[in-house]
C-alpha cells in the first residue's frame, strides 16, 4: 500500500506543475493579445467578449435581483417615513390652522370694538442679504438698501416671520444689520401671556438668554417672546420668537427668524409714530375754543 501510494504522488506532482506551467503560459499569452494593437486583434477579442459575457447573465442574475430587491427596500422605507412625517406635519398643520382662524376671528373683532386703527406710516422696503460678517464674535449681514432708499438707523428689520436685528451703519447703496444674537444687542422684549417684561440678550449664539424678568416663575418654555417697545428700540408687538430652557435650567430664546437662510430682509420704516406728544389728551377731551374763558368768568360771577 506504501508503495501505491508513492507512485501515485510521483505521477501527481509532474501532473500538477505541467497544469500550473499551462495556465501560466495561457494567461500570458491572452495579456500579450489583449495588449496588442491590431485590427486583427481588435476584432478576435470582440469576438471574443461578445461570445463569452452573454453567456454569464446567468450568474450576474442573482446578484442583480439582490441588489434591486435592496435598492427597493430603501426606497421603500424612505417613502414610509416621508409619509409618516407629512402626516405628522399635516396633523400639525391642521391644528395650526384652527388656532389661527380663532386668533384671527378674535383679533378681527378686538380691532371692531376698539376701533383699532393700524399706523399707515409703519411700512417697509425689502432688501437683499449681500453677505455675512463670517466672525464668530460679530454677529452681522449686509443688505443692498442704503441711505438712498431712505435707509435709517436704529430701524428694525425682519425676514417675513420673526425680528432679526437693526440697522447699524448705513452707506449710500448699502447698509449693516446687527442681529439679535450678536453681543451687542439688547432687545426689550414682553413675554406672552404672562406680560412678563425681559431683556433678549445676545451672546453670539443662536438661542440668545432671556434676562432680568420680573417674576422668572410665571414663564414657561414655550410663551411667545415679542418686542414690548420700551425706549423707542422697536415697534411693539413684532414676534421675537418662543421661550427655551437650556441643559443648565437658563431660559433662553428659540428664535422664530430662520438665521440658517437669511436671503432677503424687510427693513421696517418708523418715524416715532409711537412718540406721545401731548400725555393729558389720552385721558381727557380737548378743551374747546373760549370755553376756559367762560368757566373762568362763571367762577368769578359765583364768588
Amino acid at each position: 500500500m506504501a508503495k501505491n501510494g508513492t507512485n501515485s504522488e510521483d505521477y501527481t506532482t509532474p501532473l500538477r506543475r505541467l497544469l500550473l506551467a499551462v495556465v501560466i503560459l495561457c494567461l500570458l499569452g491572452l495579456f500579450f493579445i489583449w495588449r496588442i494593437d491590431s485590427p486583427r486583434v481588435e476584432r478576435f477579442r470582440a469576438a471574443v467578449i461578445d461570445t463569452v459575457m452573454p453567456s454569464f447573465d446567468w450568474a450576474m442574475a442573482p446578484v442583480t435581483a439582490t441588489v434591486n430587491i435592496a435598492r427597493d427596500f430603501r426606497s421603500y422605507q424612505r417613502i414610509y417615513e416621508q409619509n409618516q412625517e407629512l402626516r405628522r406635519e399635516l396633523r400639525q398643520m391642521t391644528a395650526w390652522k384652527e388656532a389661527a382662524l380663532q386668533l384671527e376671528q378674535e383679533n378681527a373683532k378686538l380691532r371692531d370694538l376698539n376701533n383699532v386703527r393700524l399706523d399707515p406710516r409703519l411700512t417697509y422696503i425689502t432688501g437683499v442679504v449681500l453677505a455675512d460678517s463670517g466672525s464668530p464674535f460679530r454677529q452681522s449681514v449686509l443688505i443692498n438698501v442704503g441711505s438712498r432708499d431712505g435707509i435709517v438707523d436704529g430701524w428694525a428689520t425682519m425676514d417675513g416671520t420673526g425680528l432679526v436685528g437693526r440697522i447699524s451703519g448705513v452707506g449710500a447703496n448699502t447698509s449693516r444689520v446687527i442681529l439679535l444674537t450678536d453681543a451687542t444687542s439688547r432687545i426689550p422684549a414682553t413675554i406672552q401671556p404672562s406680560g412678563q417684561r425681559a431683556l433678549i440678550v445676545g451672546d453670539n449664539t443662536s438661542a440668545p438668554p432671556i434676562d432680568f424678568l420680573e417674576n422668572p416663575d410665571q414663564v414657561r418654555p414655550g410663551d411667545r417672546i415679542v418686542t414690548s417697545g420700551d425706549g423707542d428700540v422697536f415697534p411693539p408687538g413684532l414676534l421675537i420668537g418662543q421661550v427655551a430652557q437650556d441643559p443648565g435650567g437658563r431660559l433662553r430664546t428659540r428664535l422664530a427668524a430662520d438665521y440658517e437662510r437669511l436671503e432677503f430682509l424687510r427693513v421696517l420704516r418708523d418715524h416715532g409714530a409711537r412718540r406721545v406728544s401731548n400725555p393729558s389728551a389720552l385721558i381727557l377731551p380737548e378743551t374747546p375754543p373760549g370755553a376756559a374763558d367762560t368757566a373762568a368768568s362763571s367762577a368769578e360771577t359765583d364768588q
